[in-house]
């Protein structure tokens, strides 16, 4: 079970978004890092298939990104999800579940069993209008799952989660990360410095780094905010560094 992105590019005008980028994840947590505008959304858009690569290819094992395959085994929380606001959060997870194919006694379990997990049981009558930003971004993370998806994509998952749904999050991700492969991107390195089995760092669409704690050898955040410091082309890289087209450690 991998996902095979093979020098995968995507331009808006003058701006190169996404920088030919080559990596295979396998079952696991990946963290992608990055500051606003380095192009992890534009990467993670075209992993679902939502946005069209202008040359690359993205594949789960052999099956193409274009195909209603690869998106059955498909979960997504893009940054803004939408939602009605009319609706219960019962009554759009079945909806939601409907649009994935589930049969409808399928879904009323599933429904069940999530709103249970992100912790909404107790809300699930209540109009999403009527909610807390937290509160619709785990409704959110609950429609991702309903697939039970091989592949979970989720960006900035963790915007309008206090603390406390912070650490549940985190713990719910690391239960996924050991069965499917999960890509989660953001700019707060603490929501992936626990889970994380490796981790990602893309900088003016290109990917920087790609390694592991190990890897790195010091605290998360002290690397991370070197890497967008102005490098002395002179010194080391550490094993997992980009370096042009070629990585020296970690799996590109």
């Amino acid at each position: 079970m991998e996902l095979h992105i093979d020098r995968l590019s995507k331009h808006y005008k003058n701006k190169i978004a996404v920088d030919r980028i080559s990596l295979t994840l396998g079952r696991g947590v990946h963290g992608l890092l990055g500051a606003n505008g380095a192009g992890k959304t534009t990467l993670m858009r075209m992993i679902c298939g939502i946005l069209r690569p202008d040359s690359g290819t993205i594949t789960f094992g052999k099956t193409d990104v274009s195909t209603e395959e690869y998106r059955s085994i498909l979960g997504y929380l893009p940054q803004d999800f939408g939602y009605y606001p009319g609706f219960t959060a019962e009554d759009f997870l079945m909806y939601m579940a409907a649009l994935k194919g589930l049969r409808k006694t399928d879904a009323r379990c599933r429904t069940k069993e999530l709103l249970s997990l992100v912790g909404l049981d107790a809300h699930k009558k209540q109009k999403i209008k009527t909610y807390s930003g937290g509160m619709k971004q785990r409704l959110g993370i609950a429609q991702a799952l309903l697939n039970r998806p091989k592949l979970l994509v989720l960006d900035e998952p963790t915007a309008g989660l206090d603390p406390k749904e912070r650490v549940r999050f985190r713990e719910m991700i690391d239960r996924l990360g050991q069965e499917s492969i999960v890509l989660l991107s953001t700019h707060i390195v603490s929501d992936i410095e626990l889970i994380a089995d490796r981790i990602l760092m893309m900088k003016d669409g290109r990917l920087i780094f790609n390694g592991t704690h190990e890897d790195i050898g010091e605290n998360l955040e002290e690397f991370y905010l070197k890497q967008f410091d102005d490098i002395n082309p002179s010194a080391p890289a550490p094993a997992g560094t980009v370096t042009g087209s070629k990585i020296k450690h970690g799996g590109i």
